[in-house]
């Protein structure tokens, strides 16, 4: 099956892309869920969406050639420094800068998808993903994210490490914890921009979030859940490319079915070894 996707082009840009995208997501999203921060994806996820809407209104009344993959990119940034700063206005209700950055994102969305008569092809590309829509400009600006986002995770491990887990300690250790979360949230947005195009808007959230889940089940430690998660991403992602293709269906439906499939395999596991053990202790 992988070898009509090396025939290919654009079938190659979307298996390089899948693989980028299957490592910085999971490898993102295991801070994110510990952090207690999946529903940021969805917020940022739809800001992005208003963001593609503007290049294609932009595009559709004015001429303006903005590729509509670098529009949702800058919006999603905008809307994660718009998140961090709502967090320090709200400080006691910090989880509020979320439904008002994704309400924000939906209303505008709405208003620039009105503009640009409404929805097309390729609207409904960036929706669900695509698995004919990724070019090599996109392969290489993916490229750019994924090494930008796995350097600065590798460099700043251990602070992010302390501040998941324990944010008080953290700063008194000297840890400019301002700073850490404003580096987080923006890779965070950029990470779900550059998944748009295989997994799409409305799916991006769930693989940051489907692996990592499967992989806390099983894992012995943070690191083992990392790994794991990174190990179900790509799993996902490589099948739901493949079945996407084959069945002509959007690959981020099949992505994120792949993913609740060994979620749920994660889970039956994990309760078997439970009994087996329990059985063996009162043996």
């Amino acid at each position: 099956m992988l070898s009509s996707f090396l025939q290919y082009e654009f079938l190659r840009n979307a298996l390089y892309t899948g693989l980028l995208i299957g490592f910085i997501g999971p490898l993102l999203g295991t801070f994110v869920v510990v952090r207690r921060l999946s529903l940021i994806a969805d917020a940022l996820s739809h800001v992005t969406l208003s963001g593609i809407a503007f290049g294609l209104m932009l595009d559709k009344k004015f001429g303006v050639g903005i590729s509509p993959f670098y529009a949702g990119m800058s919006f999603s940034v905008i809307g994660s420094v718009f998140i961090e700063q709502l967090r320090r206005v709200y400080k006691a209700y910090q989880e509020l800068a979320i439904p008002i950055i994704l309400s924000g994102g939906v209303g505008l969305s709405v208003i620039f998808i009105s503009m640009a008569d409404g929805f097309n092809t390729d609207l409904f590309n960036y929706l669900f993903g695509s698995v004919t829509a990724v070019s090599r400009q996109d392969l290489w600006t993916i490229l750019i994210v994924a090494i930008l986002v796995t350097s600065l995770i590798a460099l700043f491990y251990k602070e992010l490490f302390m501040l998941s887990f324990d944010e008080e300690h953290a700063v008194v250790s000297g840890i400019h914890a301002r700073r850490i979360h404003f580096l987080f949230i923006v890779l965070t947005a950029l990470v779900i921009a550059a998944s748009i195009r295989i997994v799409g808007v409305l799916l991006v959230s769930a693989l940051m979030t489907l692996p990592v889940a499967a992989s806390i089940r099983i894992a012995r430690g943070f690191k083992q859940a990392i790994l794991l998660s990174i190990v179900f991403g790509e799993v996902s992602v490589i099948s739901g490319l493949i079945f996407g293709y084959y069945f002509e269906i959007p690959p981020g439906g099949t992505i994120v079915l792949t993913s609740i499939l060994i979620l749920l395999v994660t889970i039956l596991v994990k309760q078997v070894i439970q009994r087996t053990r329990t059985k063996r202790v009162k043996a």
